[in-house]
């Protein structure tokens, strides 16, 4: 029986992730993806836009199926070999989580909604992955086609 997995980034890493069709979480730690298996559903949820910055998002933003291909590295720069995972991205809209609140088993907790999604990836039940899939699909289940990543874009913290 598959599994459905939420992971947390930023949309803009989301995106880089989602155009060429591979997860990655937690820095590009492995056990994590490790957990993972061919068939489970993922679905991101990005508390904001851009990695490194407070500008607020809370959306989900992006759901797929984890697809045969064992978990591998990748050199992004010198010294950073994260690890990755292939995913067959549906088409969907960001969508985004507060009228969810209160309807998804992992948020009942209204004043600590956001705790376990502290956590990077963690498993939620197919109730909740349903809801959100609802919420986020405006097609069929119809697969994204890969395309080369791109750079994400920095943001400057203001001192």
């Amino acid at each position: 029986m598959s599994r459905s997995w939420i992971a947390v980034a930023s949309a803009n890493h989301v995106r880089i992730g989602r155009e060429a069709g591979f997860m990655q979480v937690c820095h590009g730690k492995a056990a994590p993806l490790k957990r993972s298996a061919p068939g489970d559903r993922v679905i991101y949820y990005s508390p904001t836009e851009t990695f490194g910055c407070k500008d607020r998002l809370q959306a989900f933003t992006a759901i797929g199926v984890v697809e045969e291909t064992a978990a591998y590295q990748v050199d992004v720069d010198p010294g950073f070999r994260p690890w990755r995972r292939d995913v067959a991205w549906w088409r969907a809209v960001e969508t985004p989580i507060r009228p969810l609140l209160g309807r998804l088993s992992f948020t009942s907790d209204r004043g600590g909604w956001g705790y376990r999604l502290r956590f990077g990836l963690f498993e939620i039940d197919n109730d909740d992955a349903e809801l959100i899939a609802e919420a986020m699909l405006t097609e069929p289940r119809m697969h994204v086609a890969r395309k080369q990543a791109t750079v994400p874009v920095q943001c400057t913290l203001a001192l």
